[in-house]
């Protein structure tokens, strides 16, 4: 695992975090790209050296051209690339879905279009996390939903076209999960919160860490994970 080189997006958000934290602590140098400056020292505090971040935003192109810079000027190879950033808003309003569908999908494209020829070169590994809801879609999320189901297509579409170059690209399609954000979707549903009920962001990054070490012999495409206690 030691010189291998991540890109985490959407590293400050819990999952996020907890993935560039099992990276770094497995020898992978971490490139930890959030909007929030304040978090993003938070993600690095106790692994410098082992983890840099880079504040930007991907639904600008300046944010994208700066999150992408230490992999196509510096390292010149991305090994593992981790499609984290995303919104989720509850609307029908049209403008609401346009900022949804440019943070969840135009934006990770865009990045992943930038530092695809460095992904080819090592071979490298794309992991997009995305939602049961990119899989079926619940009354009211339908914005959101059609998000993550774009980004299962594009996810499909690029497995197909990089095959042959020997890059992995997994989807792991998230349950219900201990996160800032779950927490406020169970206030807006109403509903007590009880963590520990739930998947732990830890989880998920244990199951990123055994994609990057699964031998070269397989491939796995799609991953489902759902609390292991149904009645949350």
């Amino acid at each position: 695992m030691t010189g291998l080189i991540s890109l985490v997006t959407g590293a400050t958000s819990d999952i996020g975090t907890a993935i560039s934290h099992a990276l770094a602590d497995d020898g992978i140098h971490v490139v930890a790209s959030g909007r929030n400056h304040d978090k993003l020292i938070h993600v690095m505090a106790g692994r410098e050296g082992k983890i840099e971040t880079i504040s930007a935003d991907l639904t600008d192109p300046k944010g994208i051209e700066t999150t992408v810079k230490p992999i196509t000027s510096r390292f010149k190879r991305l090994d593992v690339l981790i499609l984290g950033s995303g919104i989720y808003e509850r609307s029908s309003d049209p403008d609401t879905f346009m900022r949804q569908f440019t943070a969840n999908v135009h934006g990770p494209y865009a990045l992943l279009q930038a530092v695809l020829p460095q992904l080819i070169g090592a071979k490298g590994l794309v992991v997009f996390i995305n939602s049961t809801q990119g899989l079926a879609a619940s009354p009211g999320v339908g914005q959101f939903a059609a998000t993550q189901h774009a980004m299962r297509a594009l996810a499909d579409s690029l497995r197909a076209e990089v095959d042959p170059h020997g890059v992995r690209v997994t989807t792991i399609f998230l349950g219900r999960t201990a996160t800032a954000r779950q927490e406020a979707i169970f206030a807006m549903e109403r509903r007590p919160y009880y963590p520990e009920r739930l998947i732990q962001p830890r989880d998920v990054a244990d199951l990123v860490i055994s994609l990057v070490k699964l031998p070269r012999t397989s491939e796995i495409m799609e991953i489902r994970m759902r609390p292991q206690l149904k009645s949350y």
